[in-house]
């Protein structure tokens, strides 16, 4: 298998986003077939937005990029890994380093284990 299988799930497949020098988890997205050439052609993250129903570069209005080291294809060809090399100090459009952000504690409660590094209203005008 030379690429993941687009068709297997409706044209997505979820895209891991780890630091490739930290292990750090850093964000979930997902990739269609134009995401995935653009990422091979340029060496830097492109995703497909379900939201926005388009192609975006990662960084494209933080700057925030990610440069990709390393590609991995799961098993069954239906989820990538991307190691990356993060550049600029945040993966989450909430301005934080990663996007899981908050931990569920023993009593059921949630805190924020990661500080904002950015405020996306400044930067997402």
């Amino acid at each position: 298998m030379d690429k993941p299988d687009f068709a297997k799930a409706g044209g997505l497949v979820p895209a891991i986003v780890q630091d490739a020098t930290t292990g750090e988890v850093l964000m979930l997205a997902y990739m269609n077939e134009a995401a995935w050439e653009a990422t091979l052609a340029t060496g830097e993250a492109h995703y497909f937005s379900r939201s926005r129903q388009t192609l975006w570069r990662k960084g494209g209005t933080s700057g925030h990029v990610q440069k990709v080291r390393a590609i991995r294809l799961d098993c069954d060809a239906d989820a990538v890994l991307l190691l990356v090399d993060q550049v600029g100090s945040a993966a989450c459009h909430t301005g934080r380093r990663s996007c899981f952000y908050r931990e569920r504690l023993p009593d059921g409660s949630w805190q924020e284990c990661s500080p904002q590094l950015f405020d996306p209203k400044e930067v997402y005008r």
